[in-house]
């Protein structure tokens, strides 16, 4: 057994061998400019883009025309946000949930900036947004809806069809982020039906710098304004020289995922409820989220008087997890996440997240259950002096 056991796939993925293997071959042999289209080298580099593109596709249901390659799913909302809303005609009011990504938040007080009114939705103590609470601040004048399918902190999933028939009933348009969703559990953009969907390679056991947003062309064709100009790459929606060899490594960790997918679910659910109710039996700890709408990889616990980030470090040599989302990790501050859910600073504190991976095994699992469980009776011992 490998240590410390890493437990923190939120946060990113180990790449896969097989993609590796992809991405050196990539390098090695389709080194071209996917945009020189008068050498043989700029052909191979393209084509090698397009199948990635079509892979990439057929793992949300979209067609490869819908696909858009970006740097990461923080790309993707950003250009999905802005370029909805700097479209000149339409309205000017947007909606998101107070529980997203840092990503998306900060794109809509970015707007906010700039004169566009956005609403912030409540969820409940579970995490999950209510569809009359949506209809309730819908507007003539709403012209985006943006709200993440998975949440990265408590592993919520939202009933995201639902929503968004609420949404198009509107006349509004939906982005999701499903940066944690792709390659974990099946996304399907044409029953969900999404207008705008942000994912992310390296949260599905592919490479860094790499993610894709999918803009629908189909029934309704979305139009937005891109953020970066320059060579007209991506339809003129991303210029920029493509990362071929990460968009490679993308295209198969996706299809690797949607092969795997059922099998891998049902595995790591399995060895999240054995963790779960291992921490759980130490007493005084509570699981959030939603308990049967959820990642089957995540598990978010509070813990009784013990502090999150000093239960980490406490084991930072054997075992890995986080108190937060990567994006926020140096931040003294509580998660807005947990704060959104009911959770006071002090106990938002007391929190913590497991996030489980392809290669966790069981006998990894009981050494993080007796790890841990050992370090929060020594932490609350510590405590009462």
């Amino acid at each position: 057994m490998r240590l410390p056991v890493y437990l923190d796939h939120h946060a990113t993925t180990p790449v896969d061998p097989r993609v590796i293997e992809s991405v050196v071959t990539s390098m090695r042999e389709d080194f071209g400019n996917a945009s020189s289209s008068d050498n043989l080298y700029g052909v191979r580099a393209a084509e090698a883009v397009e199948s990635a593109r079509e892979k990439v596709a057929t793992t949300i249901g979209a067609t490869s025309e819908e696909i858009i390659f970006t740097s990461g799913a923080t790309e993707s909302d950003n250009l999905a946000i802005l370029g909805v809303m700097g479209i000149k005609a339409g309205g000017d009011h947007c909606i998101t949930s107070v529980i997203e990504h840092k990503a998306v938040l900060d794109s809509f007080r970015f707007l906010e900036h700039r004169d566009k009114k956005v609403t912030y939705l409540p969820v409940d103590h579970e995490g999950m947004v209510s569809t009359e609470t949506l209809k309730t601040v819908m507007r003539p004048d709403t012209r985006l809806v943006s709200i993440m399918l998975a949440n990265n902190e408590i592993g919520t999933i939202q009933q995201m069809s639902a929503l968004s028939k609420v949404v198009h009933a509107g006349g509004a348009l939906l982005h999701i982020d499903a940066a944690q969703a792709v390659g974990h559990i099946p996304v399907d953009v044409e029953r969900l039906d999404a207008d705008l969907l942000s994912f992310s390679a390296h949260k599905a056991y592919g490479p860094k710098g790499v993610g894709g947003l999918y803009v629908r062309r189909r029934r309704r064709r979305v139009a937005i304004e891109p953020l970066l100009v320059g060579g007209g790459q991506e339809r003129g929606l991303r210029s920029g020289t493509l990362n071929v060899p990460g968009i490679v490594g993308m295209g198969v960790a996706f299809s690797l995922a949607s092969k795997e997918m059922r099998e891998e679910s049902r595995r790591l659910s399995d060895l999240r409820d054995v963790l779960q109710e291992g921490l759980l039996s130490v007493g005084g700890v509570t699981v959030n989220g939603n308990m049967k709408s959820r990642l089957p990889h995540n598990l978010n616990i509070k813990i009784d008087g013990v502090d999150g980030k000093a239960l980490i470090s406490s084991v930072a040599k054997t075992v890995t997890f986080s108190a937060s989302s990567a994006c926020a990790t140096q931040s003294v501050e509580p998660s807005h996440v947990l704060t959104a859910i009911g959770h006071s600073p002090e106990s938002a504190h007391m929190c913590v997240r497991f996030g489980l991976g392809r290669w966790t095994s069981r006998e990894e699992i009981d050494f993080v259950i007796d790890t841990v469980s050992k370090a929060i009776l020594r932490l609350r011992n510590i405590r009462q002096g």
